[in-house]
C-alpha cells in the first residue's frame, strides 16, 4: 500500500469539477484508492462519496492506493495534485 498526504489548495475545495476529475482518473485503476479525511474513508472512484465528504480548502487528506497498479495510481494522484485537480 502507498499513501500520500496533501493539503487541498483549490479555492473551493474538492467541489464537483475537481472531484469529478479525481473519480474519473482513479476509476481507470484496478487497485483500491481511498481518501482519508479526518475519520472518514472515502472511495476515490466515487464522485458522490467525494462530494459528500465536503473537503474544503486547506483540508489535509491522505490518498491510499492498494493493489496491483498502486504505483501508477499514486503517480496519477501526484500529477493531479500538482495541477490542483484540474482547477
Amino acid at each position: 500500500m502507498l499513501s500520500k498526504t496533501l493539503t487541498i489548495e483549490n479555492s473551493e475545495g474538492l467541489h464537483m469539477r475537481p472531484a469529478g476529475v479525481v473519480a474519473k482518473e482513479m476509476g481507470k485503476f484496478v487497485c483500491d484508492v481511498t481518501i482519508v479525511f479526518g475519520d472518514k474513508r472515502i472511495n476515490a472512484k466515487s464522485l458522490i462519496n467525494i462530494i459528500s465528504a465536503c473537503i474544503k480548502t486547506g483540508a489535509e487528506i491522505t490518498f491510499e492506493c492498494d493493489g496491483e497498479d498502486e504505483e501508477a495510481a499514486m503517480a496519477k494522484v501526484e500529477e493531479l495534485a500538482s495541477q490542483n485537480f484540474g482547477e
